[in-house]
């Protein structure tokens, strides 16, 4: 028995509310407002006590993620704020990742389909690869089933989308860059093929006009990997181009290009500045902290799980684009041009 008072005091104490109450709510007794009674149920969690049965939370149904590789940090921060919100109201995500030579998209989505889920969140997945046929998509919005598609776009798609500005994303970067003194600025990219590669080639053209006067950059523009390896190659061509700083479209691929300076004995950001993208967890702990170009995770997971609850509650969202704003993180990766010997 005292056991038990103690434990009731423990959960009285962690929800700001006397052990009578939390006594009624664990009993299933009448007469606790719905705010206190979650305020018990939370203290239940925070605690470590296991819910009666009665109490325990019921899924609402099991809601798909499909992601890319996890090997890019920016992955897993968008499935945790996706997951923690979609498990705030009820559902149960399926993570589903990819990897190269692994399962492919399409196939977890017929996996997730007979499973019976009630929608499915597509991250960095086909819609953004602008090779890619839109029919698969066409067909899971015509037998019902609700989608939203995060960062990538494809015309006819009667679904919502949610995107970084990419065009803004350049032109904050290279802002940075002039204003340090730069002309020399070089874009390291992904395949040409993805949408966000394409959006931030025409934002950083129209940044590069807009700031230097310069209508032809494409010597400065590279296209490689998604990858260390990837950003290592393209800044060596950038460099090679002359470039004094190099924007890129990852916070790997910005590892990558540091590695790169410093395999020709420079350093960063002394003799050549790094812009990274995206913000990944640990970058700003990097040597020097990367300076990024940072989206917003958690904005955009949060509006792509409203977006996808209206759909599954019948609620029509607009058939659009969403369009988040992302921030410049100035760190130690950028500095001064350095004036020529």
């Amino acid at each position: 028995m005292k056991a038990h008072r103690a434990r009731l005091a423990d959960i009285a104490i962690q929800a700001g509310v006397s052990e009578a109450t939390v006594s009624r709510v664990l009993n299933g007794r009448p007469g606790v407002a719905e705010p206190t009674r979650q305020a018990v149920l939370t203290a239940l969690d925070v605690l470590g006590y296991e819910r009666p049965p009665r109490l325990k939370q019921h899924s609402a149904g099991l809601v798909g993620l499909i992601v890319p590789e996890l090997d890019n940090p920016i992955f897993p921060a968008f499935a945790q704020v996706i997951e923690s919100a979609l498990a705030h109201h009820g559902y149960t995500p399926v993570l589903c990742t990819q990897t190269p030579g692994g399962v492919h998209e399409d196939d977890y989505t017929q996996m997730l389909l007979e499973r019976g889920v009630a929608g499915i969140v597509f991250v960095s997945g086909l819609h953004a690869d602008s090779s890619a046929d839109p029919a698969r998509y066409v067909a899971l919005r015509r037998r019902g089933l609700p989608i939203v598609l995060v960062n990538g776009y494809i015309d006819g798609v009667d679904a919502p989308f949610v995107s970084n500005d990419d065009v803004t994303s350049m032109d904050l970067a290279v802002t940075h860059l002039v204003a340090q003194g730069h002309r020399r600025i070089g874009l390291a990219l992904g395949p040409r093929r993805f949408v966000p590669v394409v959006r931030k080639i025409t934002g950083f053209r129209e940044a590069m006009h807009r700031h230097l006067g310069l209508d032809d950059v494409d010597e400065w523009v590279e296209c490689s990997l998604f990858s260390v390896e990837g950003g290592a190659a393209a800044a060596q061509r950038l460099l090679d181009a002359g470039c004094t700083a190099v924007i890129c479209g990852s916070d790997l691929m910005a590892l990558g290009a540091i590695r790169a300076v410093r395999g020709r004995g420079l350093q960063v950001p002394r003799d050549v500045s790094v812009v990274g993208y995206d913000d990944s967890p640990l970058i700003a702990f990097t040597d020097p902290p990367l300076t990024t170009v940072r989206q917003s995770v958690r904005a955009m997971g949060s509006a792509a799980v409203r977006a996808l609850l209206d759909e599954i509650s019948g609620v029509n969202t607009p058939r659009a684009e969403y369009i988040f704003r992302p921030e410049l993180v100035v760190r130690g990766s950028t500095g001064s041009v350095r004036p020529p010997d």
